[in-house]
């Protein structure tokens, strides 16, 4: 079983961070993970990928460790844009905690739900979880058709995994170090949530998945939201190739 060859205590959270063209909420973010949060006996390390950045991102991701002394703060500087998931799986092979944490660098989620992200962990519950923004937590009200197509993503998904999640497009998903090792991703943009969501499914029964509700403060386009319906649709096709054919 997984989870009896990984170790039941952790002591370190690598919260994993990547960033494009965020100039104007990096630092504030950083900040805020920071001061978040963890659990008794937790400590933790910032690893902020800058994602090939056009904007001024780079110079205030190179101003974080005088910023923030006595943090552990890595910076990966990518050379071009390949995308989210190429940036998180860069930021994987960085971490040396015994957990990993996925962070979104442009103030969407709050830090201050790590503890509950990472009780399931802690307790060796789970070796997954997923913050789901739909059960419950306060959440800003934007987009009803970005509500529905997360639902109809979410559900989709579920159809060929056999899991029952509310949220699969969510930023926060955390796994044991140990779990995100064994997996290879492919995607190197947003098809990265549906792609990780399938291969972490065919990890069960030994693989225990968890999830939790979490706040969630969307943005508008006008404030820098940079997903799109094209997106949505190449979700859907991710969806279909990680269900069926591999």
């Amino acid at each position: 079983m997984l989870n009896e060859s990984a170790p039941a205590k952790i002591s370190k959270v690598s919260i994993v961070i990547p960033v494009y063209n965020e100039e104007a909420t990096v630092q504030k973010l950083v900040a805020l993970v920071v001061a978040a949060p963890l659990l008794p006996g937790l400590t933790r390390e910032i690893i902020c990928v800058n994602d090939g950045s056009s904007d001024g991102t780079a110079a205030k991701l190179n101003e974080l460790p005088g910023l923030h002394p006595g943090v552990e703060i890595k910076i990966v500087n990518k050379p071009a844009n390949e995308g989210k998931g190429a940036a998180l799986c860069d930021g994987f092979r960085h971490a040396t905690g015994d957990v990993v944490l996925n962070q979104d660098a442009d103030l969407e989620y709050d830090p201050r739900d790590y503890p509950r992200l990472l009780q399931p962990i802690v307790e060796d519950k789970a070796d997954v979880v997923y913050g789901s923004r739909f059960i419950g937590e306060p959440h800003r009200v934007l987009y009803y058709w970005h509500s529905l197509g997360n639902h109809f993503l979410t559900a989709f998904s579920n159809m060929f995994t056999n899991l029952n999640l509310t949220d699969m497009e969510t930023c926060y998903k955390v796994f044991r170090k140990s779990v995100i090792d064994r997996v290879k991703v492919d995607c190197k943009r947003f098809g990265f949530e549906p792609e990780i969501t399938a291969k972490i499914a065919r990890l069960r029964p030994a693989l225990r998945i968890y999830e939790v509700g979490v706040a969630y403060h969307g943005r508008s386009y006008e404030e820098g939201k940079k997903i799109t319906w094209w997106d949505g649709v190449k979700a859907i096709l991710t969806i279909v190739r990680y269900g069926i054919f591999q």
